[in-house]
């Protein structure tokens, strides 16, 4: 139940506001945000597991972050891993609207996936939605279709809103956004396919549980000058904070600092 909200192109000195919160089982093993050894050029998380990612940027100033897409069925087995899908387009060379049209998503389970390259931001699910550029705005995306608008979605997707307005969008405000632990009111929770609880926990933006929760917060300003800067706060399954990674650079002169 990962949740990603964005500003593209509505403020007066960023190109891309974004805030993510990645919910996974706490026993699948990740690395940290980091420049990976094999591939120097990309910053991101690594699931171990899998061996993709889930969020990236380039030096170069691409981006990707892709979400699972909630489904009642299993995930038949032989399918690729949709942690490919933002790797790809990061490593490559092409435009976001290119690599996205050319995706064959019956290769994959369920996914949104978001591209960007500073020009350009795209969107693409293999659920229904078609590749689609999109405009300038204020967007959320969680498990679901782009602005499926699940309580908590619209909770964060505003609260971004608020602080795009009031000149408030900083790292630390965007963390704090993306930190509410608040689950919906009862009457609001579907529990048709899980147990009342287990629903319940699932509809706050961070998730505490003991086997699957909110396992890192990611906050991205990509500066209109292509100034860049990542920070991950990681989170152990009682929710405390285990661990804190930030990374400057230049997207423009691809120096980081």
């Amino acid at each position: 139940m990962c949740l990603v909200v964005f500003a593209w192109n509505t403020h007066p000195e960023y190109r891309l506001l974004l805030a993510a919160n990645r919910d996974e089982c706490h026993g699948r093993p990740a690395r940290e945000l980091h420049w990976w050894p094999d591939a120097p050029e990309i910053l991101a998380g690594r699931d171990l597991q899998a061996g993709g990612t889930w969020l990236a940027m380039h030096r170069n100033g691409r981006f990707a972050t892709v979400t699972n897409y909630r489904e009642r069925q299993r995930k038949p087995a032989g399918l690729r891993s949709r942690g490919e899908l933002v790797t790809g387009f990061v490593a490559g060379e092409g435009d976001p609207g290119t690599y996205i049209e050319a995706v064959n998503g019956e290769q994959y389970g369920g996914f949104s996936l978001l591209a960007a390259d500073g020009d350009a931001l795209w969107y693409v699910s293999n659920r229904g939605d078609g590749p689609t550029p999109l405009e300038a705005g204020i967007y959320g995306l969680s498990n679901a279709s782009l602005d499926t608008p699940w309580p908590k979605l619209v909770r964060a997707r505003d609260g971004l809103r608020a602080l795009v307005q009031d000149g408030d969008a900083n790292e630390s405000a965007m963390l704090r956004l993306m930190a509410d632990r608040s689950t919906a009111p009862a009457h609001d929770i579907d529990n048709s396919e899980l147990p009342f609880e287990v629903a319940r926990a699932l509809t706050a933006p961070f998730i505490v549980s003991s086997d699957y929760g909110t396992r890192c917060t990611t906050v991205l300003t990509w500066a209109n000058d292509g100034r860049i800067s990542l920070r991950e706060r990681r989170f152990d399954a009682n929710g405390d904070k285990a661990g804190e990674s930030a990374f400057r650079f230049d997207a423009e002169h691809h120096s980081p600092t």
